[in-house]
């Protein structure tokens, strides 16, 4: 009786979190970006002022970019979370982050180029997941009997999320040499 009432509650429960764990994942896989669009919002001044600073652009072309960085990532969050042109968003998103990559000199930081992939299989899951709206109970989580393309990108998407947390590492040289393993007695 306690197993018939446990699969009863757990039926309930997946019913009633159905319609809202979708969107739940969505606002987890943008809230990067998210965030960041609301920052610039808020840093306008001083994100145009890097840009102009870094590049030499000019105050025009450092607005338009800080302009195109906004729009372009507040947009592309509210396509994806009303499910409206989502693959177009994540395009449009994708480009935000070469464009990041190479404005602020990304590319050689390996710390931040890793988060950037990750920020990358976050989209490449919310594309996959909109491949197919409706099979899927939850945003990136497959199903049996689903198309190649669509488990490739899952894959792609989970591996390249994993980068974001290996940032999370940190080891110390010293741990590995030969002098950090002799007691601190000896000479």
């Amino acid at each position: 009786m306690g197993r018939h009432k446990l699969r009863t509650t757990n039926t309930l429960f997946l019913r009633v979190t159905k319609q809202y764990l979708p969107h739940l994942a969505r606002l987890c896989l943008i809230s990067t970006f998210l965030e960041d669009g609301i920052r610039m919002w808020f840093q306008w001044n001083e994100q145009k002022d890097y840009i102009d600073a870094t590049w030499g652009c000019g105050y025009f072309l450092a607005t338009c970019f800080v302009l195109l960085n906004l729009t372009g990532q507040l947009g592309g969050c509210v396509l994806i979370l009303s499910r409206h042109f989502v693959q177009y968003a994540c395009f449009g998103l994708f480009g935000i982050i070469a464009l990041q990559t190479v404005a602020y000199s990304i590319l050689w930081d390996i710390k931040f180029l890793m988060r950037n992939l990750a920020l990358g299989g976050g989209l490449l899951l919310l594309l996959a997941e909109s491949r197919s709206e409706g099979k899927s109970m939850f945003a990136g989580v497959p199903s049996m009997g689903e198309s190649s393309p669509k488990q490739y990108m899952q894959l792609g998407g989970r591996v390249l999320l994993v980068l974001m947390f290996m940032t999370l590492l940190h080891f110390d040289p010293s741990f590995f040499s030969p002098s950090a393993s002799r007691p601190s007695w000896q000479p």
